[in-house]
């Protein structure tokens, strides 16, 4: 999923750790499918597809990471978490 960028607005690859079934993770996506304030392309990792991704997440999805340059995690939002919220997170991670 991308959002169409306005003129010299960057582009923000995030990665979302998740798994089918999980009712939190598929909040965040829809929450995080909403934001236009932040020009956003959002990769759905699934950790049931790989033993590694699933050891380390497991017990801690969803997980929410900005992918560029360098991967860096992003502080879990809560659940009750706005739109609003998480795009004023995003803006504070923008490069």
């Amino acid at each position: 999923m991308a959002i169409p960028l306005s003129e010299g607005q960057a582009l923000m690859k995030l990665i979302l750790y998740s798994k089918p079934g999980c009712h939190l993770c598929e909040g965040l996506q829809e929450k995080l499918e909403q934001i236009r304030a932040v020009a956003i392309e959002l990769e759905i990792r699934d950790i049931t597809t790989r033993g590694d991704w699933f050891q380390t997440y497991q017990y801690e999805i969803p997980v929410l990471y900005v992918a560029s340059p360098t991967p860096r995690l992003l502080p879990r939002p809560s659940p009750r978490a706005t739109v609003q919220q998480l795009e004023s997170l995003l803006q504070k991670f923008e490069s």
